[in-house]
């Protein structure tokens, strides 16, 4: 684990200048979510809709689920496209580093909302499901995470920031499809960098929310820049929801920038986890980082 950052990167955007240079330059590669939900046909390759990804220069991607497009080094769960299934297996057993200890085991239970699921932790089963999901304006979720993801977006509106759910739960056989189209159209190991493997989905725990504004910059590199981006960054831990793929993390996180995925950790968690300076969810819950799937994985 990383030494905590002296202040908490994740809850609040980058000025808007700085980070336009660098996402510039992400954009050929950015795909979206680690695991974010379908969207709308990119126009450029930083676009997170489903489509291809370009190459990603030596970094983490999205975790891809249904949403995400380009590849975005490291699966926050967004590159999201549905394609055939793949034939090439699909790596489901749980693994840890050789030498670190046991992590408590709320991280490891999927039904825990502490959970933490990425490219080193994947679900135990790998087909786990919730027990329950409920609708929350066409997604579903967890009922605490639907609960709390009512009030995130009523506050929001409140606030007079337009904020709707663009993807939530994807069950293992979803996301086999979506990333079985990535390796039938690119190979494993260009899918790797643009979607999760199923089974290492975090909208598989049901947890998982994309958001946007229902416009261009939906699940792409711009929406870092909407209103939208900047009141859950600011808000978003107040309703249960933290930013899992801050901003320069993605040699934790295993994915880039994803201003639009919200994790669900309940109220008192998400408000422990902002103001502990910890820049990932990785580093809050005392874990490594997750770059990749790990050596002959």
């Amino acid at each position: 684990m990383r030494a905590p950052s002296p202040a908490p990167r994740h809850r609040l955007p980058r000025p808007a200048g700085p980070r336009l240079l660098v996402a510039g330059l992400l954009a050929a590669v950015l795909t979206g979510c680690g695991d974010a939900g379908p969207g709308p046909a990119p126009s450029a390759p930083a676009s997170s809709a489903p489509g291809p990804a370009a190459a990603s220069p030596g970094g983490p991607v999205s975790s891809g689920g249904p949403g995400s497009a380009a590849a975005s080094p490291g699966g926050g769960d967004p590159e999201d496209a549905r394609g055939p299934a793949a034939d090439s297996p699909v790596d489901e057993a749980p693994g840890a580093d050789p030498g670190t200890a046991a992590p408590p085991p709320e991280l490891d239970d999927p039904a825990s909302p502490a959970v933490v699921v990425n490219k080193r932790r994947p679900l135990d089963p790998p087909r786990w499901a919730p027990a329950a999901l409920e609708d929350v304006e066409g997604v579903r979720l967890r009922p605490e995470a639907a609960r709390d993801a009512r009030r995130l977006l009523a506050a929001a509106r409140a606030d007079g920031v337009r904020i709707v759910a663009l993807s939530g739960y994807r069950s293992y056989d979803e996301q086999a499809a979506v990333y079985g189209g990535w390796v039938a159209r690119q190979g494993r190991a260009a899918a790797d960098t643009a979607s999760a493997r199923p089974g290492h989905s975090e909208h598989q725990t049901g947890l998982a929310l994309d958001v946007g504004q229902g416009g261009g910059c939906d699940l792409q590199v711009c929406f870092a820049d909407t209103p939208a981006a900047a009141w859950v960054a600011e808000h978003a831990a107040e309703h249960g929801f933290v930013v899992r793929y801050p901003f320069g993390e993605h040699p934790t996180t295993g994915y880039w920038y994803e201003p639009w995925h919200l994790r669900h950790l309940g109220a008192e968690r998400a408000r422990e986890y902002a103001s502990s300076g910890a820049a990932t969810l990785e580093e809050f819950s005392g874990l490594g980082p997750a770059p990749d799937y790990g050596p002959g994985r």
